[in-house]
């Protein structure tokens, strides 16, 4: 991308398409036509960042943005699973005691399987391919989206649905267990349980679920990629959450979702500054996730960018997981402003690099793409990748 270039809004293989392109994969490989197709979204979280393994609330909506698995029978003993988008194959254990091993993508397949297992469901060698239009290492949970995936598959190998949460919170398990990482449950409710045209309010303590209208044509929901990639097993989010839990700890209650904004007042010897900060972070998010929920069901979308926008420096400066390049796509944003489309914008995901979220007036998302990949690559050097969509429809079988 030449210094002056501009760019248009990219369009990812459709759902429909991406199934076709992994049926004929796999039909290449195994020679036979696969039995089930099964797709799960990614997410974007709208706002409600740190917050879900805190108690909180989170607000996020599926992208339009799938994993798609497609798989069969196999006529051997093990169980074959081609990630045809990393040009890999791995096999799976569907028997005996399952553990967990040298993590790679296949990890998260496997630390499924182990949980239907554990379940008590008996299983038989299948093969299956993967195929994904979720960006990688951008905090749009491919990592989720592939769990759920394979849940999803798996229930359509056995002829049964196991309940939403419960399917939810296995897949967060297996990603617990078998990927190490210790996520909250926000990600794998998204892929599970979100509808079309809305945004999904979970109450992380309770796991009670709202969903809020985002149906408006005139909004649109911008995503853009740094293109800068983060590792969250690196142990910076567990850091941050070890760091929540020992504040917690501090001030005498469970969670930091029960604490409220007057302790912080007294409280600053002894959680120490920088426990202070990760508090006053979660305190403040939650706070503004319902505040934004409510806003968004009046249709206050001014409110819901200040709202964003607020939650961004909050990330920056009391919880310090963002970076140079997402602060600089927020400002950039902000630049352009509500006079040229901009309603809000905020770093999404673990942090570290990734994507940022943004609100946009619909028939302004192409000049602002264009406005924000030029700018970014300017200042950085690293092209961005920069795409619209609208709330999706949850994880589901195709075939």
């Amino acid at each position: 991308m030449s210094d002056d270039a501009t760019a248009s809004i990219p369009t990812s293989l459709s759902l429909s398409k991406l199934c076709v392109e992994a049926t004929s994969q796999y039909v290449a490989r195994f020679a036979d036509e696969p039995q089930w197709i099964v797709a799960a979204p990614g997410r974007v979280n709208l706002i409600g960042e740190h917050t879900d393994y805190n108690g909180g609330s989170v607000l996020p909506a599926a992208i339009d943005r799938y994993v798609v698995m497609v798989g069969g029978p196999s006529d051997g003993d093990a169980s074959c699973i081609v990630g045809a988008d990393v040009d890999e194959e791995a096999v799976v254990q569907v028997t005996g005691a399952i553990k967990p091993g040298r993590i790679t993508w296949s990890s998260y397949v496997q630390g499924v399987v182990a949980g239907f297992v554990n379940r008590g469901e008996q299983l038989y060698p299948f093969n299956a391919l993967v195929r994904s239009s979720v960006p990688l290492g951008g905090g749009l949970s491919s990592s989720a989206a592939l769990e759920v995936a394979t849940a999803t598959l798996l229930e359509a190998m056995l002829g049964e649905e196991i309940l939403p949460l419960e399917k939810a919170l296995l897949c967060q398990e297996a990603e617990h267990k078998f990927a190490g990482v210790p996520c909250g449950i926000m990600d794998q409710f998204s892929s599970v349980l979100s509808q079309q045209d809305s945004l999904l309010l979970l109450d992380c303590r309770s796991q009670v679920v709202e969903f809020v209208p985002f149906d408006d044509p005139a909004v649109t929901i911008l995503i853009a990629n740094s293109n800068v990639k983060h590792e969250l097993t690196g142990g910076e989010y567990a850091q941050r959450r070890a760091e929540c839990e020992a504040a917690a700890k501090t001030l005498g209650v469970e969670t930091l979702r029960d604490v409220v904004s007057e302790q912080l007042e007294f409280a600053s010897e002894r959680l120490g500054s920088v426990n202070l900060g990760r508090v006053r972070h979660v305190v403040g998010e939650i706070q503004r996730t319902v505040d934004a929920a409510n806003a968004i069901r009046a249709g206050r979308w001014q409110e819901v960018g200040q709202l964003m926008y607020d939650s961004h420096a909050s990330l920056r400066d009391d919880f310090e997981v963002s970076c140079d390049e997402l602060n600089l796509l927020v400002e950039m944003t902000k630049e352009i402003g509500d006079a040229g489309g901009v309603i809000g914008s905020r770093m999404t995901g673990g942090g570290f690099g990734g994507c940022t979220v943004s609100l946009v007036r619909t028939n302004a998302a192409q000049s602002i793409t264009e406005v924000l990949a030029q700018r970014y690559f300017q200042q950085t050097g690293i092209q961005p990748t920069l795409f619209t969509t609208r709330p999706a429809r949850g994880a589901h079988r195709i075939k």
